[in-house]
């Protein structure tokens, strides 16, 4: 089997680990892939496709018969890959680009969400600069959440704490066009305190499987402080969703939404997100994606026990409803090294050393496992470079939260490159939350199953 993987980053990188443990898979290429992907072996190579060449990647998929796509990045799904591939008959784990628009457009989400009464925070959407700038003179209530509409590699969110600074945050979108096409559109939203937390499933449309839930860490600085990225790290699963709250999500939030992109003709298909916002054990949706987080892929993949072909097999042959998903009931974490002065301008081809302790992967006295998740790197010349903003995603699996935390900033310590930085505190509010439950809540979040979106 040969299976085509879309995607440079860390995400891509864990996809195709992820892929790799199937004995029926003879070949992975991922377009256009990292210096990480040789850590595979030589079942995997690198193909020089950019992820947005949707013209290309048919090519190649026909030219090497490739039996399977799957896409990591958000970018080819807002272009309509699904649909492409479709069109050459060519089989893809992808939502359509209309399907896709639960992701793409915040403005259709939010829209959508208050058509079937999906809890989500109160929103007013603008396209004029005018407009959403009298809008903000007149309220008085802050903080407040500004976002772009359309894509901007999980950049586009400003929380505003004063007028003056939504007033800021509104002129660097419409005027100094920060997010380009991104920001033609514009979502102003009542700030929503809480918790956050990772709600990931694998659907065809009406049944679902869930996997392993997550918290990213989306600021760069310690304690949720500076600007936000596209994740500095997460850990899996998340003690704030018991089974009782996971519940709710699936009858307040999951089950509407797979039920209402039905009634609008849009059957959805592939990886879906659901970012949560939770105070008082009650979620409201922050966000959906139409694939995997990243680096939440890097911390997820890792705690299935059944392959992950296994479930796309059984999705697309419409054999979902009657399968079972399996987890490991362990804990991972997973630190991302980033290159100095991300998310804004920062520097690239700074040479990487001591990660070559875990290509592949490896174990620890204490018996975690170590994985390396490459995101922005380049290998040539028999050197590791970086190239890109986030660089690395140093995963650990292991018994415990606490252990697993450990043992990944344990292996970031032996790995280096000039200018890196990382935030020290991933899991932090896991632990606090552990340390308040019995270990017997874990089991039960421990092992995923069938569900039925009807």
């Amino acid at each position: 089997m040969k299976v085509l993987i879309v995607g440079g980053g860390g995400r891509e990188h864990a996809l195709a680990w992820a892929v790799a443990k199937s004995p029926e898979v003879e070949k992975i290429f991922v377009a256009p892939g990292n210096g990480g992907i040789r850590s595979l072996g030589s079942i995997a190579e690198t193909v020089n496709i950019a992820s947005t060449d949707l013209d290309a990647l048919v090519e190649f998929a026909q030219a090497q018969r490739v039996d399977l796509t799957i896409v990591g990045p958000e970018q080819p799904l807002a272009l309509g890959i699904a649909d492409r591939f479709h069109q050459a008959n060519l089989k893809i784990f992808a939502p359509t680009q209309q399907a896709a628009q639960l992701e793409t457009s915040k403005a259709f989400a939010k829209a959508f969400m208050q058509r079937h009464h999906i809890p989500t925070a109160p929103f007013q959407h603008f396209t004029q600069h005018d407009a959403a700038r009298a809008y903000l003179l007149e309220r008085n209530t802050y903080p407040i959440v500004i976002k772009a509409s359309g894509l901007a590699s999980g950049k586009g969110v400003t929380v505003a704490y004063h007028k003056g600074d939504a007033l800021e945050a509104l002129h660097a979108i419409f005027e100094k066009k920060i997010f380009g096409e991104a920001g033609r559109e514009v979502i102003i939203e009542d700030f929503m305190p809480g918790e956050e937390a990772s709600i990931f499933l694998m659907t065809d449309g009406t049944n679902y499987v869930l996997l392993p839930t997550a918290q990213d860490h989306k600021r760069v600085g310690d304690d949720d402080t500076g600007k936000n990225t596209g994740g500095m790290g997460a850990y899996a699963p998340a003690p704030i969703v018991t089974p009782e709250l996971l519940r709710k999500v699936e009858t307040q939030i999951i089950q509407p939404t797979l039920r209402g992109m039905r009634q609008e003709g849009q059957l959805y298909q592939g990886f879906l997100y659901v970012g949560l916002m939770i105070e008082h054990d009650e979620p409201r949706v922050v966000e959906f994606n139409a694939r995997l987080g990243d680096p939440e892929a890097q911390v997820i993949l890792p705690l299935l026990r059944t392959p992950l072909l296994d479930i796309i097999d059984a999705l697309l042959k419409g054999q979902l409803a009657s399968f079972t998903l399996e987890t490991i009931p362990k804990f991972a974490a997973t630190v991302v090294m980033a290159s100095q002065g991300y998310p804004d301008r920062y520097e690239t081809g700074k040479v990487i050393t001591g990660q070559c302790h875990f290509d592949g992967s490896c174990h620890t006295d204490s018996g975690s496992e170590i994985i390396v998740f490459h995101s922005g790197t380049r290998f040539e010349h028999g050197k590791l470079y970086t190239a890109g903003g986030r660089v690395l995603s140093v995963t650990a699996i292991a018994d415990t939260l606490e252990l697993a935390i450990a043992d990944a900033y344990e292996a970031v310590s032996h790995i280096h490159f000039d200018g890196a930085i990382y935030r020290r505190d991933i899991g932090k509010k896991g632990l606090a939350r552990l340390r308040s439950m019995s270990s017997s809540s874990f089991t039960q979040r421990a092992s995923a199953s069938k569900n039925l979106a009807d």
